[in-house]
This record gives C-alpha cells, structure tokens and sequence, in this order.
C-alpha cells in the first residue's frame, strides 16, 4: 500500500503528520509508528507525541526548539521508512472479562441483524479477534478499537442513546468503542465490560494506541467478581 504522508502546522507550537485523508489500518500502523519515533528522537524542547486514528502530531516549546527544527527532523523520520509497509508496534497485549447477556447488552440482537449474524456468532467472532487500539479520543481514555471484518460495517444509529455506561462495549463502522465515562451515543451497545473506565487518579493500567485488547465473554456472575475485584484490564496471559 502506498502512503504519501503530508505535514501541516498546528498553530506556533505544534506540527501534525497524515498518512491518508481518511481511515485504513495501514495508515493507523504509520501513525503509531511514527508516534514512537519521533518519541525516540528524544528532543530537549518536545512536550508531547501522539497520534490519532490516521495522524501523528509532535507538540514543543517554541523558546527551546524552533519550528524549522521539529520539521526538519520530522521530514528526516518520515523520510527513514516505507510508510505504506510499516507494521503498529504492539505496545502491550490484554485481555478484558464482558459481559454479553440480557441489559448487558441491550442492542446486541439489533447490531447482529444488520450484520447478517446470529448475536452468538457475533459475539464469538468478537472474542477471537485481537483488536489494536486504533487512538484514544473523544473523552479521556476512551479507545477506538478495530478493524473488525466486512460485516460489521454497520452505521451508527441515527438518533442518540441518551447514555451508556462506563465500560460499554459499542459498535460501529467496523470499530468497537470501549466508553471510559458514561455517555450519550449513536454507537449501538452489544455488550459491557468489566472495567471502571477512566480514572482521573492514574492508578492504571490504562490503553494506549498500539496495545491489543481481547474481550473475553464471562457470565453475569464472573463479571460481577471481576468488579468486586476492582475491574479492569488483565495482561494477555494471566490468569
């Protein structure tokens, strides 16, 4: 896959890289990619590195380090690597006890006709698939998670769910939306898991753009334990 990265200015302190105008997992790999090198540059002056679902930004103090500066290390980075070749660093592997059954997942069985799918084949298929985090966004913490197959391309509802939960798992576009605080959403809720969401406190562990989440379907019960235990994310692997 060819990928023709442009930089564009983000105000007097900032510079954003895009590897394509709109979204395919080839480009979320680059921008992941570039995110951590431009974080290994290790820059005096460098505040902050990141990337978005298809874009990757750098932010610095303009009285350490000039804009011509970041921009030409920026182009010297982007000029190190076959973009459309690149494959995500795997940042960390996990795994993440949910719930699929009755109120935990009201529009599961609705989600899953407009996939062509039983919601147990749904919900099968979902617990196989190692997702990536594609970006955090739209409220601290919250992942975007994907790329899910063909058929879960369904669109988002035309009109809101008032709110969801912290930890709902929802569904759209080929991407699963893991909610970190309670929301309003036209993402349809397939199911919940057994995570507090975002902790303003910083007691992790928390995603980051580049991990790999597996959801694990549980019961009512064993999902209730996994709360009672505090919640959260289990690294791939343990017990």
């Amino acid at each position: 896959m060819t990928l023709d990265p442009v930089i564009y200015p983000l105000g007097e302190d900032g510079l954003l890289v895009e590897f394509a105008p709109k979204l395919s997992m080839q480009a979320n790999a680059a921008a992941i990619a570039c995110r951590d090198d431009l974080a290994a540059l290790g820059l005096e002056g460098v505040v902050e590195v990141g990337s978005t679902l298809k874009s990757a930004f750098v932010r610095f103090d303009p009285f350490v380090l000039s804009h011509d500066v970041v921009e030409g290390a920026l182009r010297d980075v982007l000029a190190a690597r076959d973009w459309g070749a690149v494959e995500a660093p795997v940042a960390r592997r996990w795994r993440l006890p949910s719930c699929f059954e009755g109120g935990f997942a009201p529009q599961l069985a609705e989600f899953a006709g407009l996939a062509g799918r039983s919601p147990a084949d749904l919900v099968a298929e979902l617990a196989e698939t190692p997702l990536r985090v594609l970006a955090l966004g739209f409220a601290p913490g919250m992942p975007y998670l994907g790329e899910l197959p063909a058929h879960w391309d369904v669109p988002r509802q035309t009109a809101l769910t008032p709110r969801v939960p912290a930890g709902a798992i929802t569904a759209a576009i080929r991407q699963i939306v893991l909610f970190a605080v309670p929301s309003g959403t036209g993402w349809r809720q397939i199911g919940q898991a057994a995570w507090r969401g975002f902790d303003p406190d910083g007691s992790g562990p928390h995603l980051t753009a580049g991990d790999v989440l597996r959801f694990d379907p549980v019961g009512a019960d064993a999902f209730a334990a996994h709360m009672a235990a505090g919640g959260g994310l289990i690294p791939e692997g343990a017990l």
